[in-house]
């Protein structure tokens, strides 16, 4: 219950690739699955999810061997513990401005002795029925071992500190939020602008030198082949509602021409 797929298959040198999940649904997750998609995020930043539609998104991949993460709302302690609690594999945090913000979110999201997680009986570890659970020390272990703390960074505070946020223990990679991260540099949406470029650069760069997961969401299939080639380990590309209505669109203009 507790094995994180894309963490593993980035450990054997995989890529992975994901989308974001915005029309809900349990069969939407299957069809992200059957597809062939490595993850899902769950994204309670802008779309309509909250806790108990994701926590049946998070059941639905059970079924498959697709990763379900979560992009929380925002950076509180409920918004960090329940999605842990419901069995997400991973958090994208967005809005990330300070250190000790971080420092925060690795107190809220890792156990002891990394953070100061809040411990229950809950759903990821079967109300503690599940093997890895059968010891306070098992399940602490396993559970910051394979559940992701992912900060976004998309703002100019967090690009400054990046070094710092990307070295800390407890912390299991970043998340580029590119255009957000656009606007932070002034540069807003101008995709090829060199200083966006230089920045993601440096992000990637960053990762690589603390041996964090370096996570990107790419608009299209061109920029995420890119985004891996450039040395990327995960790539976000679009988000479920564009990937159906393209698909139609072009279904549409193919059964009518």
């Amino acid at each position: 219950m507790m094995y994180n797929n894309v963490k593993h298959k980035l450990e054997n040198g995989g890529k992975a690739l994901g989308t974001f999940y915005e029309l809900g649904g349990s069969g939407a997750v299957e069809s992200l699955a059957i597809g062939g998609l490595d993850f899902f995020i769950i994204d309670t930043e802008h779309g309509p999810a909250d806790v108990e539609s994701a926590r049946d998104a998070v059941l639905a991949a059970g079924n498959h061997s697709i990763t379900p993460f979560v992009r929380v709302k925002d950076t509180s302690r409920p918004s960090i513990l329940k999605m842990l609690d419901i069995g997400a594999k991973g958090l994208i945090v967005p809005c990330v401005e300070t250190v000790e913000q971080v420092e925060k979110l690795v107190s809220y999201a890792k156990y002891y002795p990394v953070g100061r997680r809040g411990f229950a009986p809950v759903r990821a570890s079967a109300w503690g029925f599940a093997d890895f659970a059968a010891s306070a020390e098992s399940l602490f272990a396993i559970s910051n071992q394979e559940t992701l703390l992912i900060p976004q960074c998309e703002t100019a505070s967090c690009l400054e500190h990046i070094d710092e946020i990307a070295g800390m223990i407890g912390v299991d990679g970043i998340f580029v939020g590119p255009y957000d991260l656009s606007v932070a540099l002034g540069k807003p949406a101008q995709m090829n602008n060199p200083a966006l470029l230089a920045a993601i650069d440096h992000i990637l760069k960053t990762c690589h030198k603390y041996n964090k997961i370096a996570m990107i969401f790419a608009a299209d299939a061109k920029t995420a082949k890119k985004f891996f080639q450039q040395g990327f380990d995960c790539v976000a590309c679009s988000m479920d509602a564009i990937l159906l209505i393209d698909a139609v669109k072009r279904m549409t203009l193919e059964a009518m021409e």
